[in-house]
């Protein structure tokens, strides 16, 4: 078998393309994104309409919100971000499943007694509850046995208060297979029509920790975004996996060989805008993510989240492109060459030229567009940024 490289010049936008693919979005493009968090449901919502192919693969290292209950309850990866996202690309229309999705996305009150809750949970399980009774057969079984078996192992102590529906389900389903994610994934994005590939990064069951650059060790992803608790008092020096919550313990994580498979047959890969080391860095820490990237030749695109992150401080984008490659080199090797592992920074027209200085004697090719919006501002429109990637496949 001979390999050979074909390139093509490319407008961005691509009037030509993006009407193809609004034409036909089950044949658009299978555009990968590395990614966590909720800062990309948007624009995933609106891939829907140019591709029905795109691949997510998600951080399951959350340590706070409604996934911390879950995973302190059953020892169990985060589960929050995957559901978000399979609720970001559900089939909305009537050939969908609504009312699937009505139940996925409602979360019982947080003002609620416990014992009230516990009621609502039951009427679930028993079909009682109208979210659930609107459910069509065998869907609803199989959503009152997931139910079934949450309830079944949850403690005693277990807060219900604002706890996920989706949520809930999903930890059901993990525990009632053997405790892996991916079957109760496959599951659900069938129940709600999802349309795209959603998986976890990794299956294994980890934390994210992180050295700062005064000595300190942070672990818990929710100790370092800036979000549920005070911003970092220094910058990140290196981010980790570790077992627990408590004491520096360091792990590895597996690169699972269906998400290899998966980079295989991408044409296009976007390390996505979000919270910078926590959704985006930490999805390129299991082993075997760098060399699966780096043997893949398509175009690999950076867009740098927008805003102010707490994670990054005073990072520029060239920082955090820098920051990027080095993740990506501790597996690819030292020695692999930049356009193996990415090609295009993608930035908004306001970004200043000494944001990027220095990335094009990388040999990186540095887009500026309008991508932010007077309804968007300060985040990106989720319309241009869709159809600047759709172009570029």
């Amino acid at each position: 078998m001979t390999e050979i490289t074909i390139t093509r010049v490319a407008r961005l936008p691509d009037p030509f393309r993006i009407e193809r693919f609004l034409s036909n979005p089950k044949l658009g493009p299978r555009t990968l994104f590395f990614s966590g968090g909720s800062a990309l449901n948007g624009v995933a919502q609106n891939l829907k309409r140019y591709t029905h192919n795109s691949i997510h693969l998600v951080t399951p290292f959350d340590s706070g919100g409604s996934s911390q209950g879950l995973r302190i309850a059953f020892n169990m990866p985060a589960i929050g971000d995957l559901r978000s996202r399979l609720m970001a690309l559900a089939d909305e229309t009537v050939l969908g499943h609504p009312d699937v999705f009505r139940l996925f996305t409602h979360r019982f009150a947080k003002s609620a007694a416990q014992a009230d809750l516990a009621g609502e949970l039951e009427s679930m399980i028993a079909g009682r509850h109208v979210l659930v009774a609107a459910i069509e057969q065998p869907m609803r079984t199989l959503i009152q046995n997931q139910l079934g078996m949450f309830d079944d192992a949850r403690p005693d102590s277990f807060d219900l208060r604002g706890a996920s529906i989706g949520n809930l389900i999903l930890a059901g389903g993990y525990l009632n297979q053997n405790k892996q994610l991916e079957p109760i994934i496959f599951l659900v994005a069938k129940l709600v029509g999802v349309q795209g590939t959603v998986r976890a990064v990794t299956d294994d069951n980890l934390h994210l920790g992180a050295e700062l650059e005064n000595g300190e060790v942070v672990i818990g992803q929710h100790l370092l975004t800036g979000k549920e608790h005070p911003p970092l008092v220094s910058p990140i020096k290196s981010l980790f996996l570790n077992q627990g919550l408590s004491g520096k313990d360091e792990a590895e994580a597996v690169f699972p060989d269906r998400n290899r498979s998966l980079i295989q047959t991408a044409d296009i890969i976007c390390y996505a805008p979000g919270s910078f080391y926590t959704s985006l860095i930490a999805n390129l820490l299991p082993t075997g993510v760098g060399k699966a990237i780096a043997s893949r030749t398509v175009p690999k695109v950076f867009v740098p989240g927008t805003g102010h992150d707490p994670e990054t401080g005073t990072m520029s984008v060239a920082d955090k492109v820098t920051t990027l490659l080095a993740y990506l080199r501790r597996d690819a090797g030292s020695d692999c060459p930049v356009d193996r592992l990415l090609n295009f920074v993608i930035v908004d027209q306001g970004v200043p030229e000494s944001e990027t200085e220095g990335l094009r004697e990388l040999g990186l090719c540095v887009v500026r567009l309008a991508l932010v919006s007077k309804a968007s501002a300060p985040y990106y429109d989720p319309v241009p940024l869709c159809e600047t990637l759709v172009s570029l496949t």
